[in-house]
């Protein structure tokens, strides 16, 4: 697995009833989106990564339950809780133009629309009406709504660097 990258999406955070199926915490969205994404990479305390086939998976509740191939009784399962679970790189579905992954944006230089750099991106975050960019700059972090056009101006994943238009001195508590 050395060659392929991989993406955490979430966890085995439990057991649901006695034929094997476990309860999983996702970090997609929506959270079912992890179901979607087969096969799964498991991190096996005595093997690493492993593939493991989805057999089954469905909401339940508030959460998510899967029944992986494999394991068909509880006791199969006890070694797995708390273990990531991944995908490959090239299972994720490419990026509309303008739209980007946030696990890509993270490590961006930032500059502004003078080319002063300000920083570099710490973070985004989810906030409801826009997702906001953590920015950490030498003396702050600052936050910058993920507003197109308006304060990004440009993303350039391969020069890592992004361009926005933001006044740094109303951010700063100096």
């Amino acid at each position: 697995m050395s060659d392929q990258k991989l993406i955490e999406v979430g966890n085995i955070s439990g057991f649901y009833g006695v034929k094997g199926w476990v309860k999983i915490f996702s970090d997609t969205n929506p959270k079912e989106n992890i179901l979607k994404y087969r096969p799964w990479m498991i991190k096996l305390p005595e093997k690493g990564w492993t593939e493991v086939k989805v057999l089954n998976g469905r909401l339940q509740g508030k959460g998510i339950v899967a029944q992986l191939e494999g394991y068909s009784d509880k006791n199969q399962v006890l070694h797995l809780l708390k273990a990531p679970i991944a995908i490959r790189e090239d299972q994720l579905p490419a990026c509309d133009a303008g739209e980007y992954y946030w696990r890509d944006l993270i490590g961006l230089a930032v500059n502004n629309t003078d080319g002063q750099m300000i920083g570099s991106v710490s973070g985004v975050m989810e906030t409801g009406a826009h997702d906001v960019m953590k920015i950490k700059t030498s003396k702050a972090e600052i936050l910058v709504p993920w507003v197109h056009d308006v304060y990004i101006k440009r993303v350039d994943l391969k020069a890592q660097l992004m361009t926005i238009d933001w006044d740094l001195e109303n951010n700063t508590d100096d």
